[in-house]
């Protein structure tokens, strides 16, 4: 388990910009969508210039996880992927899909596993799908000892089920976008999760619960996300006209997150960005458009797609 991650306040792996403010990491942004597909160049760039130095592009299909890693390597050191089934898609997955997971997976821009998870809210596939995929992408995850990037959404006691059976094979886990109650905040804290929180904070009519639960998550399993283009802080002082999120906002996320911690906005930024390189296994300075070394004990794919 993670549980032996290092004071979150030595933060020597963690670059700066000429300004001093910490390059931060976005931990989900869905930089494939087609609402990126006209100035996708311009987003990054505006993201890098607002001191967003490393974004990690989430795969939630099949077609999606390729199309996040060719990205990832077309801006190596800058964008990184995860490579997954989102448990809208779970009904169509095969033991071919898996087989294909694997290949990504073993792929050095490849970073963790997922997204992954349970979604009952909506049950785009059958809650008997969503599992046995789920903890098939879970235990991928564990054989090849990467970390999870996770879904949850109206299905905690089942989610939770399914990850306490197989978390001690897990290097560590994050659940992204995490929008839940406190009870739910502590079932995950108590299985050693990373927690990723989102504009959802800056959202008035639902997230005003998270301010009172984020001073309750340690720094070191803290991170940051703007899952773009969705979850637009709605509180952004000059919100762009289409309402499109992007990674750029990240900061303001940090600042709200800071707030609601209680805690200097320099002491989150360092924090949440040393977890997120950690988690990611993102080696060197962030942002430099290094390579970064493939996850421990991870086997290096054969061959490209």
């Amino acid at each position: 388990m993670s549980g032996d991650v290092s004071d979150v306040s030595d933060a020597s792996d963690v670059s700066t910009d000429p300004a001093g403010s910490i390059d931060l990491v976005d931990i989900g942004v869905n930089l494939t969508h087609k609402r990126f597909r006209a100035d996708l160049a311009d987003v990054i760039a505006r993201a890098r210039a607002s001191g967003v130095g490393t974004m990690v592009v989430t795969g939630t299909s099949l077609a999606g996880s390729w199309a996040a890693w060719e990205l990832a390597r077309q801006h190596p050191g800058v964008l990184h992927a995860t490579a997954g089934v989102h448990p809208h898609g779970a009904r169509d997955c095969t033991g071919d899909t898996l087989a294909e997971l694997r290949d990504l997976a073993c792929r050095a821009e490849v970073r963790a596993v997922g997204e992954c998870g349970l979604d009952y809210d909506r049950n785009f596939s059958p809650p008997p799908d969503q599992r046995r995929w789920f903890a098939a992408q879970v235990e991928l995850a564990g054989e090849l000892s990467m970390p999870v990037f996770l879904h949850e959404r109206a299905a905690h006691g089942d989610f939770l089920a399914i990850l306490r059976e197989r978390r001690a094979a897990l290097p560590a886990a994050v659940v992204h976008c995490f929008t839940g109650s406190a009870a739910e905040l502590d079932a995950y804290l108590d299985l050693d999760l990373h927690i990723g929180i989102t504009g959802w904070i800056c959202d008035e009519r639902r997230g005003l619960h998270l301010r009172d639960l984020v001073a309750r998550i340690p720094l070191e399993r803290l991170m940051i996300e703007t899952d773009a283009p969705f979850l637009m802080p709605r509180d952004l002082p000059r919100p762009p006209p289409d309402r499109r999120n992007e990674p750029a906002f990240l900061p303001h996320i940090l600042d709200r997150v800071a707030a609601a911690a209680g805690k200097p906005r320099d002491e989150v930024a360092r924090a949440t960005t040393r977890a997120a390189r950690r988690f990611f296994g993102l080696g060197g300075a962030a942002g430099t458009g290094a390579a970064d070394p493939a996850p421990a004990d991870v086997p290096s794919a054969a061959g490209t797609r």
